[in-house]
């Protein structure tokens, strides 16, 4: 509404001010007409504020207005992502709690209300009027504002000419080089890209002007250039012309390539309590390899890996050295080298666990780790015959030797009371853990075991050496093995040759293989990437040497349990002394996973699985009474990996097994 001041009683004149007053809070509502394409629909929709702002606080008349007119830009520029550069933008308001569109009022059987309410549309206040404040606060009270925007897609403009130029100075001379003001004309010369830089422009005439394909064309191009040696390499803002008659848009690139140029110095900025010398050693750039910022990205990622720093920035220098070098600065922020942390687990078999760990990331100043537990386990469980303990102590020197190459030694005191035997154990081990590549990894250790087992109520001592070998695979390229794998393989084999001394000297090797991949849906177009995904697990084992019976009972093979089949309590599977559901264990084992993961929203999944493996009483795996177990549970996602909660059921369980098992864990089961 608006009110009127009178002002001039001296000279008798008369000035009517009007002041607009933002009415009652206006609702009302929208009406995006379709314009043929959804994804457009889509996108008008997410960028128009009177959608967006809708349910937000109530707005006046002022406000309404406001945004009827930002969306004409908005609009235009939805418009113009899709290649329609001479969209006609139509917003029409008018009042009511029906709208019937223009067409709609050529249908028969239309009452003489409808056609009322057609006539009000088509006088309504246009969105680009400037007495639209007006016209919305003489809406009448308790009226609902209607908003149609209709768009005239036009002609969908395609790529005509595409331009990569550098402006540099002409080499002409100049006419009178002894003016003050004498200067080389500018002048513009094409630039001419190598074969991978044209692919990663991978812009051509004719295809559809998409502004965001524009844009993204500089970005990628800018990226290819640096990655080959171009550092200091700068492109401006694509510049386009409008060309209506042929419904083209040419387009215009500015780039300056620069020279190609190497790392120069490599300054170290921040370090505190990590050692240069180790740092230097393990960095994987050098002065006068040719500046790459993968390379860089790569090396800081490696450093990153050691766990003793919280953040590394790389930054190179925006103009080069006095030797034509580009110097390049990584600044260091180190993480606390102690910490204190608490340990909890949980599966109706293994019962509970809960400890206690003390962590030190840099024991003696090159990122050594060292890590103390103490943890007490066995609390409840259907596997479990009383408390227990696991307390250890294990340290990690990095770049032992040689780069890429672990020592790791273990010392570590168990007890468990398992309904296959009692343990008490102190094992000792040390070795070398070597990366061979990205994928590959190797590791090699001796290990010394002096434990007490009791078994049936037979109390047996035994020492053992062993020497075990692994290799393992990974493919799945997680930043942490607790994330949820999409796509890729995991696998490992390893070689356990044992000499036990007990009542006999005996020896054995235990051989084990295991496996698993995964299938995103998205790869055949049913879901989107990470959403919906197959599991695959496979495992086997056996061991040679030494019978059964005389095999120490901890070293022997068993099934049942998250690893091999859930739904079966640990050790669950495979022969068990008769009358009882005390396992033996074997000489062989087999089992496999078939498991669907989905993603219902940003922090909640849930999965299903089936589970079937076996024992063997002999070294051939395959053999033995074949248990299948099936179960489904959800996941909550949290930075640190998913925390599942999975409850199993055995499809065929022995007359004296569990008939459930609950299970809660951090991370993937695998």
């Amino acid at each position: 509404m608006a009110f009127g001041l009178c002002w001039g009683v001296i000279t008798g004149t008369c000035t009517s001010i009007y002041v607009a007053m933002a009415a009652d809070p206006q609702t009302y509502r929208v009406e995006i007409r379709p314009t043929g394409n959804k994804d457009i629909d889509a996108t008008l929709s997410d960028v128009s504020s009177l959608v967006s702002l809708k349910k937000t606080k109530a707005v006046g008349a002022f406000a309404l207005a406001g945004r009827v007119k930002g969306d004409y830009d908005r609009l235009q520029t939805a418009m113009d992502s899709f290649g329609y550069y001479n969209a006609k933008i139509n917003i029409k308001l008018g009042a009511g709690k029906t709208l019937i569109s223009n067409d709609d009022s050529k249908k028969k059987n239309k009452t003489e209300a409808d056609i009322h309410q057609v006539t009000q549309l088509a006088n309504a206040m246009d969105g680009s009027n400037p007495d639209l404040p007006n016209f919305i606060a003489n809406i009448p009270d308790k009226t609902e504002a209607v908003i149609v925007v209709d768009i005239d897609k036009g002609d969908q403009y395609h790529l005509g000419k595409i331009e990569l130029v550098e402006n540099k100075p002409s080499t002409q001379p100049v006419k009178d080089p002894t003016s003050p003001n004498a200067k080389p004309k500018i002048v513009s010369e094409p630039v001419t890209l190598t074969a991978d830089q044209q692919k990663a422009f991978n812009l051509k005439p004719g295809q559809v002007a998409v502004s965001a394909d524009v844009v993204a064309a500089k970005g990628r191009l800018l990226t290819s250039l640096r990655e080959d040696g171009h550092a200091l390499a700068k492109i401006s803002d694509p510049v386009a012309y409008l060309r209506p008659d042929t419904k083209t848009l040419d387009i215009v690139y500015q780039v300056n390539p620069g020279p190609i140029v190497d790392l120069g110095n490599i300054d170290f900025r921040g370090l505190k309590k990590v050692n240069e010398d180790f740092v230097r050693k393990r960095l994987l750039l050098r002065d006068g390899q040719l500046y790459q910022p993968s390379k860089i990205e790569s090396a800081r990622q490696d450093l990153a890996s050691l766990g003793v720093f919280s953040s590394i920035d790389a930054t190179a220098a925006t103009k080069l050295d006095v030797n034509g070098k580009l110097p390049l600065v990584l600044t260091f922020k180190e993480s606390k080298r102690r910490s204190v942390s608490f340990e909890a687990g949980y599966s109706t078999d293994l019962g509970g666990r809960l400890g206690v760990r003390w962590s030190h990331r840099n024991l003696f100043g090159n990122a050594e780790k060292l890590n103390v537990a103490a943890l007490a386990t066995g609390l409840g469980g259907t596997a479990q015959r009383g408390l227990g303990y696991d307390i250890y102590a294990d340290f990690t020197k990095p770049d032992f030797r040689r780069r890429d190459q672990d020592f790791n030694a273990r010392i570590e005191a168990v007890k468990q009371r398992l309904y296959s035997y009692d343990q008490t154990a102190l094992l000792v081990k040390g070795g070398l853990n070597r990366k061979i590549n990205k994928r590959w990894r190797a590791s090699v250790y001796l290990g010394a075991i002096q434990e007490r087992i009791i078994q049936q109520h037979i109390k047996n001592d035994y020492t053992m050496i062993n020497v075990p070998l692994a290799v393992r695979y990974d493919s799945t390229d997680l930043d942490s093995p607790m994330m949820s794998p999409t796509h890729g393989m995991k696998g490992s084999v390893s070689v356990t040759p044992t000499t036990s001394f007990g009542d006999g000297t005996i020896f054995f090797a235990a051989l084990e293989g295991s496996a698993s991949t995964y299938l995103d849906l998205a790869k055949i177009g049913l879901t989107d990437p990470g959403d919906s995904v197959f599991a695959f697990r496979g495992t086997v084992g056996s061991i040679q040497g030494a019978s059964r019976m005389n095999l120490p009972p901890d070293q022997r093979m068993y099934a049942g349990g998250t690893s091999t089949v859930r739904g079966f309590r640990f050790q669950g599977v495979g022969p068990q002394f008769p009358g009882t559901k005390y396992a033996v264990g074997g000489k062989a084992m087999d089992a496999g996973t078939v498991e669907f993961r989905q993603k219902i929203t940003e922090s909640i999944g849930a999965q299903a699985f089936v589970d079937a493996g076996q024992v063997s009483k002999t070294s051939m795996p395959f053999q033995g009474d074949l248990r299948v177990g099936v179960g489904a549970g959800g996941k909550y996602y949290t930075p640190l990996g998913p925390i599942r909660l999975d409850v199993a059921v055995p499809m065929n369980r022995p007359s004296r097994g569990d008939k459930f098992e609950v299970y809660i864990s951090l991370g993937e089961t695998f």
